[in-house]
């Protein structure tokens, strides 16, 4: 089965935005093969962009538009790598990742592009245009980046239209496509299913964004094997607070070959082509700069080690695809050690979503049960507040049989009843029962 266990890998967009370029995707795959790769991490997913022209600010690789006023399309109007950045396409990344181990993955924006419209470019093998095909109405495209066009499902050439374009990235060598403004447009995720059903090949299918995920289509969203459910993650407390909320939301929805998806983990250095200070541009009639995408400029996680840890205990505990986000040639020894760390992997690749079984003041206590043996499993105490809190181990508040044993995982040590752990604001006690 594809995705029998939640996906593990990494993405480029929280360390790159959408300017990643071939020497550090290079980069970045060398070091996914060194670090991730013997820890079972496989994906490595290039996220928007790649195939943009961007002009660039002279001398430098940074851009000087935030979404690029070009882009490489094929005569069909299928995105090519993009010159400016990819070269020398992407036959040498895939190569690299095929000889250590890893999966080649794609970004894609809904839809076809606003270029082959204008063109309008033929639908492969049917008589049929991209003008055909499109969905001109604004309410139906997306607001927030501007490469395409909806596509009307109602249209003869729309089915083949996905067909061709899916079967266009497969010959990339992609097995796994990020497939962006899709969660509210469920004909369109069918449509996608049945494109890469067509091409016989295992293509992962990650769905997203997710800030309006509707529950009533989650058997269109079944058809593929992540569903975003949050909003783009960084690094500040609120986004953890709203990875809980879609936690207690999504719980149970979770099964081999489909799982809960609450976007990257932003460790490490972030935004690496947004120099601070390096807003671009200016528009005469407001004088505002203009942000480059993704969320503030080249950044260390501002995250402290203490959100660090609930962050990666709550992504254990309710068996969310791991997708590394932060640049990971520079990643630091701390980030490194939470995300290869063995017992937070095991209780990731359960993939069990657990439940929360107290909730005391500020203190919540999730319980997520090892799939072979339910006497077994994983234990997080979380303080969800901005002070230091004492919590006492007691067998009855934590639901434990007087046989169980409980080991610290961040602390690496066995911890018995009676002990009370200080916990930093913000902070996780992650416990495994055996």
């Amino acid at each position: 089965m594809l995705a029998a266990k939640p996906p593990l890998g990494w993405n480029s967009f929280n360390s790159y935005g959408v300017y990643l370029h071939d020497a550090a995707a290079m980069a970045n795959a060398r070091a996914m093969a060194a670090w991730l790769r013997p820890h079972g991490y496989e994906y490595f997913v290039i996220d928007n962009g790649w195939f943009g022209e961007y002009a660039l600010r002279p001398g430098t690789r940074y851009a000087a538009e935030k979404h690029a006023g070009d882009v490489r399309l094929n005569e069909h109007g299928y995105f090519l790598p993009s010159r400016t950045c990819f070269p020398d396409g992407f036959e040498h990344i895939v190569r690299f990742c095929r000889e250590h181990g890893l999966k080649f993955g794609l970004h894609l924006m809904r839809g076809i592009p606003r270029k082959a419209c204008e063109l309008n470019l033929p639908i492969e093998g049917t008589p049929y245009t991209a003008r055909d095909i499109a969905n001109f109405d604004p309410k139906e495209n997306c607001t927030w980046c501007h490469y395409c066009h909806g596509v009307d499902m109602t249209k003869p050439g729309a089915q083949a239209w996905y067909d061709g374009l899916i079967r266009h990235v497969a010959d990339l060598g992609v097995e796994m496509i990020k497939y962006d403004d899709i969660v509210e447009h469920p004909d369109e995720v069918e449509a996608l299913a049945k494109a890469i059903a067509k091409t016989g090949k295992p293509i992962l299918l990650s769905l997203s964004p997710g800030g309006a995920v509707d529950p009533a289509a989650i058997e269109f969203f079944r058809l593929g094997n992540m569903l975003r459910v949050t909003h783009d993650v960084w690094d500040e407390q609120k986004d953890i607070e709203a990875c809980f909320a879609a936690w207690e939301k999504w719980r149970g929805h979770e099964h081999p070959g489909f799982w809960i998806d609450m976007d990257m983990l932003p460790f490490g250095q972030l935004q690496l082509m947004s120099p601070p200070g390096g807003e671009i541009g200016t528009e005469a009639s407001t004088s505002a700069t203009i942000a480059l995408a993704g969320k503030g400029t080249h950044r260390w996680s501002k995250l402290t080690r203490a959100q660090m840890r609930t962050f990666i205990t709550l992504r254990a505990l309710a068996a969310s695809p791991l997708m590394m986000g932060g640049d990971l040639p520079t990643l630091d020894p701390y980030s490194l050690r939470l995300i290869t760390d063995p017992d937070m992997l095991a209780c990731n690749q359960n993939g069990v979503m657990g439940n929360r079984i107290r909730r005391d003041g500020g203190i919540d206590i999730w319980r997520t049960p090892d799939r072979a043996d339910a006497a077994k499993g994983w234990l997080g105490v979380f303080n969800r507040t901005a002070a230091p809190a004492d919590f006492v181990i007691t067998a009855a508040v934590l639901g434990l049989s007087a046989a169980s044993r409980l080991h610290d995982v961040w602390g690496a040590r066995p911890l018995a009843c009676g002990e009370t752990v200080t916990l930093e604001a913000h902070d996780a006690l992650f416990l495994r029962i055996t």
